[in-house]
């Protein structure tokens, strides 16, 4: 399975968000990564669906919406309507895990669940077949900054475990938080075939094509 990357506009300059969506199409982003926060699931307030609709307006790039939102199943359909490719939700957030993925599924996207850096995989464990994507966040949500916490790569390594003995290893492994040029190399090798990557895309130092370019050097080993 190819290495994906979905750069995140969370760490864009929003007074350039259509610009540096751009950019990351033409470097050859393989998703765009959109984090949906209401405040209270997370601390932060952050996009809507007038945000996926606008960047679903000038980008073919696929947008991958991760819903860190308590009551994530009533948003969905207005994400879908706005132009999402792939709807994540947290598994914390849904009590009714089954439903919200069929939910998703049943309306023409690809679903995923993320799983906190302390919730157990055991969580998803009889899910796992109705499921297209898996996130790892590698940090706790909503905290800016913070690097990624090392036993984030031994659960990636369970997972791909997990889901190799099941026959569901076609299943995308995604982690997100703290992913650098400089540390995404060991979690391809634990497993993981899809990153979240913000300032290591979006930054002052490099460019966006030159920054997608490190990344993709680095995952290659």
């Amino acid at each position: 399975m190819s290495i994906k990357i979905s750069p995140s506009v969370l760490s864009a300059d929003l007074t350039k968000l259509g610009e540096q969506a751009k950019a990351a199409e033409a470097a050859g982003a393989d998703w765009l990564h959109i984090d949906v926060m209401d405040g209270s699931f997370v601390p932060w307030l952050t996009f809507g669906a007038p945000i996926v609709k606008a960047l679903d307006g000038i980008t073919d790039t696929p947008l991958d919406v991760h819903l860190l939102t308590d009551h994530p199943h009533r948003l969905v359909p207005d994400m879908i309507a706005a132009g999402a490719d792939i709807i994540t939700v947290q598994a914390e957030a849904c009590p009714h895990l089954h439903n919200t993925i069929h939910q998703i599924k049943s309306l023409g996207v690809k679903a995923g669940v993320a799983l906190n850096p302390a919730t157990p995989l055991s969580s998803i464990e009889y899910i796992l077949n109705a499921l297209d994507l898996v996130m790892i966040l590698a940090v706790d949500p909503g905290y800016v900054g913070m690097t990624a916490f090392a036993e984030s790569k031994q659960k990636v390594t369970a997972l791909c475990k997990m889901l190799k003995e099941r026959g569901l290893d076609h299943i995308e492994v995604q982690v997100d938080g703290g992913i650098k040029a400089s540390n995404i190399a060991e979690y391809v090798e634990a497993g993981a075939t899809a990153f979240v990557a913000g300032s290591a895309v979006f930054n002052q130092k490099a460019s966006v094509a030159g920054n997608i370019a490190t990344l993709r050097k680095n995952a290659a080993g």
